[in-house]
């Protein structure tokens, strides 16, 4: 069945929901409809509508005009088998200790590593994404310098896997935690396949919203790998759960980004301990001094 993508940009967040709450109305039907900030400090929103047929072009030029966005871009999507297609192409990572691999690398684990199986079709967070890759080598170097982190939360947890790391090299359970219900029910599927069930704890939360966590605090090291947004308006409530002298390892953002960040947490006592670019994608240590 072919698939059709229809996408534009506009600035600003309400314009863009709202073209696309108007795409839903369009005919013939569209599939899905996403809205995603394009995290580049252009102040531009993404817009993507998809049809299993071709889609109305007429209709679609004239709701860009009327929200003051630019002219959506038509394409016919190629037929993929995107399980098979991962497969193929996501090969082992390996990150100081861990080794994260999907099932069909099963037989290339070596001795001595931390192993870490995330199946091919919940390829988000496999660590082949420069911003997981940057949180697991960040979490090798504190575990090589001896620290110990008692009390572990992963916030905006995706995969789970770096609150499995946590989990692999450290005595106390790990609480993972995603505002997304599919993320969570990923994050447990995952867990379960690597064995460490009572080691790790899904929750559904936004940020530290949740009883458990609340219980929890305050943490030894908390890992956000979210986006800069986020991050930024997360920096208050980090203060709040991280203990002092505890660590918070963050990315999801770019490289242009991480001053921006790093500026919001100083702002609540933290400082940074390192900070590591991998391609155009930033990940950070900060401590939490006062």
């Amino acid at each position: 069945m072919p698939t059709f993508s229809a996408l534009t940009t506009l600035p600003g967040q309400a314009p863009a929901e709202a073209l696309a709450e108007a795409l839903e109305d369009l005919m013939p039907e569209p599939t899905g409809v996403g809205v995603f900030e394009i995290e580049d400090g252009s102040g531009l929103w993404e817009v993507g509508v998809y049809f299993t047929e071709a889609p109305d072009e007429v209709a679609l030029a004239l709701l860009a005009a009327v929200h003051g966005a630019r002219p959506f871009a038509v394409s016919e999507l190629p037929e993929i088998d995107w399980v098979a297609k991962v497969k193929r192409e996501l090969t082992p990572v390996e990150a100081g200790q861990f080794f994260v691999y999907g099932s069909h690398d099963a037989d290339k684990v070596p001795e001595g590593k931390i192993a870490l199986m995330i199946e091919a079709s919940m390829a988000f967070g496999t660590g082949h994404h420069g911003t997981t890759l940057g949180c697991l080598r960040a979490l090798d170097r504190l575990d090589k310098a001896g620290v110990v982190a008692l009390h572990v939360a992963d916030i905006g947890c995706g995969t789970a896997v770096l609150a499995m790391a946590a989990a692999s090299i450290w005595p106390n359970p790990v609480l993972a935690s995603d505002i997304d219900e599919v993320a969570v029910e990923v994050a447990e599927v995952n867990v379960a396949v690597n064995g460490l069930d009572g080691r790790v704890i899904c929750l559904e939360a936004a940020g530290f919203d949740h009883p458990q966590l609340a219980a929890a605090a305050p943490f030894d090291l908390v890992f956000a790998n979210i986006l800069m947004g986020p991050l930024i308006e997360l920096a208050p409530d980090m203060a709040a759960h991280v203990a002092l002298g505890g660590r918070v390892i963050l990315s999801g953002l770019l490289v242009t980004q991480a001053e921006a960040v790093i500026a919001a947490y100083v702002a609540q006592g933290f400082e940074v301990e390192t900070r590591e670019d991998l391609g155009e994608w930033s990940a950070l240590t900060l401590m939490k001094r006062r």
